[in-house]
């Protein structure tokens, strides 16, 4: 027996398009071109060189949702107001859901230029550099959509009869049930959740003072948390005694996290000689999840701060 489309749809299901995703970029990001102020000057995207990354379309509690995280390299080419033929190429490091659905960090572009410089050809670089980002990113704002559009049939269950092989109720009973009139909603109670712990420490070639600062500091947070924001980590201090802990809430801006359900996390630090060790300690982490969440912390914290210079053992 067929599970109604209200029940169907609020499990999590997921299905993996990189390939169509791949293809979409290609398709896509070759279309745009750009023409100069002076004569002759033309350049456009030739080429989507790689497409490095996971594109899957997910489902849970009947929403559709887009999990993708890429680097994508292009080539580009064009001719200089002088006819020289001019190639390089352009990198994003990050295509994700989370810069072009949620906003939560701006592109970046890695730029290269494979001809000899020349006035002429200097002209078009900066033709290239100062037009494309702009064509680049409406396209990609077209993604998710896109995906959507695509693949939402594949996984989930309509319960119009055209998409879904569920039995439809007949027009007399459907007429019936109105006619009863509507039943009053009913609030719902959130569901209480099992919960362990998570621990992960590591050790830095760094100060207590320098760590604290680190993770506290507003102006200085930016330079190690960008893994931390693109993956939709959210949280509020509760305490602070610098430079020994750090008390805050954290939840993870997930499919498979709780909704509305909040983790505690402390961080301790503890200064020797030669480095600081730093322990995160994650109470309340949903059963099941301690596994992803303690490769999460590794990935955001641990390998954050290593990401700026840092040395550190795990």
């Amino acid at each position: 027996m067929a599970l109604p489309p209200s029940t169907a749809n609020w499990h999590w299901k997921n299905k993996n398009v990189t390939r169509w995703g791949t293809q979409w970029f290609e398709q896509e990001l070759t279309s745009i071109s750009v023409t100069g102020d002076k004569e002759g000057e033309v350049v456009s995207i030739s080429k989507v060189n790689d497409v490095d990354g996971d594109i899957e379309l997910g489902q849970r509690k009947s929403k559709l949702i887009t999990i993708f995280d890429c680097k994508v390299t292009m080539n580009w080419e064009g001719t200089a107001s002088d006819g020289t033929e001019v190639k390089g190429t352009v990198t994003i490091p990050e295509v994700s859901h989370e810069i072009i659905c949620d906003g939560l960090t701006d592109y970046v572009y890695e730029w290269s230029l494979g001809t000899t410089r020349s006035p002429e050809v200097n002209s078009l670089f900066d033709l290239a550099k100062s037009r494309f980002p702009a064509l680049i990113e409406e396209k990609l704002a077209a993604f998710p959509a896109a995906m959507i559009e695509t693949h939402g049939r594949d996984i989930q269950v309509s319960a119009d009869n055209t998409r879904s092989s569920t039995p439809v109720a007949n027009a007399s009973a459907t007429a019936a049930a109105k006619t009863a009139g509507a039943v009053p909603a009913v609030k719902k109670v959130p569901k209480a959740v099992n919960t362990t712990t998570v621990v992960v420490d590591g050790n830095f070639q760094a100060s207590a003072d320098d760590l604290f600062s680190l993770l506290t500091d507003e102006k200085r947070i930016p330079a190690w948390t960008r893994r931390l924001l693109r993956c939709g980590v959210k949280g509020k201090y509760v305490s602070l005694t610098p430079p020994k802990e750090i008390v805050q809430t954290w939840a993870l801006q997930s499919p498979t996290w709780p909704s509305g359900h909040d983790a505690t996390l402390t961080t301790t630090l503890d200064q020797s000689s030669d480095s600081t060790k730093v322990t995160f300690h994650l109470s309340g982490v949903p059963l099941g999840m301690q596994d992803e969440i303690k490769r999460n912390i590794e990935g955001y914290y641990i390998h954050g701060f290593k990401s700026i210079g840092l040395g550190s053992e795990l």
